[in-house]
């Protein structure tokens, strides 16, 4: 457990930040590593019927990541103010809200996969192999579902070296599942989800054994599940949607886009799959505050050190501005060979438009270094409503250039869809946050 609300600011953030950025870079080794694994025993169609669907997994695990880190920022206010009662009882909401959602979004992700489908416009020879994909995703997400509010809880407390290491744990076995399933027992796409599934609930199971042994704090009591406090259960309920759905606006704006990707060929369908694993990579600091923040702010929060509060903002985009010149520069230089390197192909259609994507995208990353930040910083503090906002506009933004940009100008449409949308969210942001008492004279 760690206290971020005493002590020095920088070493607290980079010191909270580091592991989780270790973490989110295991993560996508293990995206690209599944990526580089269909498309090499699979094929470029295998690939690109997974690619087909990506914005709807990640449409649908990043509202459940969301959630569980919306949850975990009202244990980080507790904790943060040495409320060790509401610490678990707001562990124990976590569960049981956790449980209900995941039950009623597998339902429904099974029940209407095939609108969905029709809806992402799946070409026909592509439809079996992504409905096998996806289906397997769907049906596994209650795992998915508590492997994030495990993570978050004890992030929250300011643990991020667990989460760290069981990931590892994660990633290994779903790497090794990836090979057997797909390159010895040749499943098929179906194979890589539920190798993906499974490593998550193997690593759910070492992470409850490690919570029972090494946090009391944290081993929940029936008595933990009774008499729980409505207006807890809905400021939980409201912060864990807020982010929830911030993270799914998002991505319907990516699915929207998808859409109309999936209408141009097999050759951009994989080289936006490519350029979207790759901005994965190059986005991941700006994951890493957006986490870091959140827990920071919430802690902070709970103490009421604003001042506090206002320093990790500044540092915070300082240090993600840092990453994005970094990120700008490997787009001019080795673009062409991160394409390779995540799809194994030689085509000069894939590479050349993968890299066109990360070569204009990158000069504006310094706008989301702000939106990255600001959002998490006023999620922390209780504004759930602000960068619900923002991220709405990102979403209607996808939408129109999805209708009117890309069948004028096709992949280029794509290109500058997102740079167009980031000055627009971002407004909000700078105009709210001037109002909280960060900037109270």
């Amino acid at each position: 457990m760690k206290d971020l609300t005493k002590g020095k600011i920088s070493t607290l953030i980079l010191g909270f930040a580091i592991p989780v950025f270790l973490g989110n870079l295991l993560q996508l080794t293990y995206s690209l590593a599944d990526t580089r694994i269909v498309g090499t025993f699979l094929g470029e169609q295998a690939l690109a019927a997974v690619g087909a669907t990506t914005t709807i997994s990640n449409l649908i695990v990043g509202f459940l990541l969301g959630l569980a880190n919306g949850f975990a920022i009202i244990t980080a206010q507790k904790f943060g103010a040495g409320d060790t009662k509401r610490v678990r009882k707001s562990f124990a909401i976590a569960i049981i809200l956790g449980a209900v959602i995941s039950i009623v979004m597998i339902l429904a992700g099974t029940i209407f996969i095939n609108p969905i489908l029709n809806f992402l416009n799946v070409p026909q020879k592509l439809y079996a192999a992504s409905k096998q994909y996806i289906i397997i995703i769907i049906v596994g997400l209650w795992v998915t579902m508590f492997y994030d509010i495990l993570m978050a809880v004890m992030r929250a407390i300011g643990d991020t070296i667990t989460p760290l290491l069981i990931l590892a744990i994660s990633v290994g076995l779903n790497i090794v599942g990836d090979i057997l399933f797909v390159a010895v027992w040749k499943t098929g796409t179906w194979g890589a989800a539920a190798a993906t599934v499974l490593a998550q609930f193997i690593a759910l199971i070492i992470c409850c054994f490690y919570m029972i042994h090494k946090y009391e704090l944290l081993c929940l009591k029936k008595e933990d599940f009774e008499n729980l406090e409505p207006h807890m259960i809905k400021g939980m309920l409201g912060s864990g949607m807020s982010m929830g759905f911030m993270s799914s606006l998002v991505n319907i704006g990516s699915l929207t886009l998808q859409t109309a990707i999936n209408k141009l060929g097999q050759d951009i369908i994989v080289a936006h799959t490519a350029a979207r694993k790759i901005t994965e990579i190059y986005m991941i600091m700006f994951m890493v505050f957006g986490q870091t923040m959140a827990t920071f702010c919430g802690q902070n929060m709970g103490a009421g050190k604003f001042d506090r509060i206002k320093e990790g903002m500044k540092l915070a985009i300082i240090y993600t501005c840092a990453w994005s010149t970094l990120a700008m520069i490997a787009s001019y230089t080795i673009g062409p060979q991160l394409v390779y390197m995540v799809t194994g192909t030689h085509k000069e259609a894939v590479i050349t438009n993968a890299t066109n994507y990360l070569k204009f995208d990158t000069l504006f990353y310094y706008v989301t270094c702000v939106i990255s930040v600001l959002r998490n910083v006023m999620q922390g503090m209780g504004d759930r409503v602000t960068p619900l906002i923002s991220s709405g506009l990102e979403m209607v933004g996808k939408v129109v250039i999805a209708a009117t940009l890309v069948p004028w100008l096709d992949y280029t449409g794509v290109i500058i869809a997102e740079p167009i949308v980031w000055f627009i969210m971002v407004i909000p942001l700078i105009v709210e946050i001037r109002k909280t008492p960060l900037f109270e004279k």
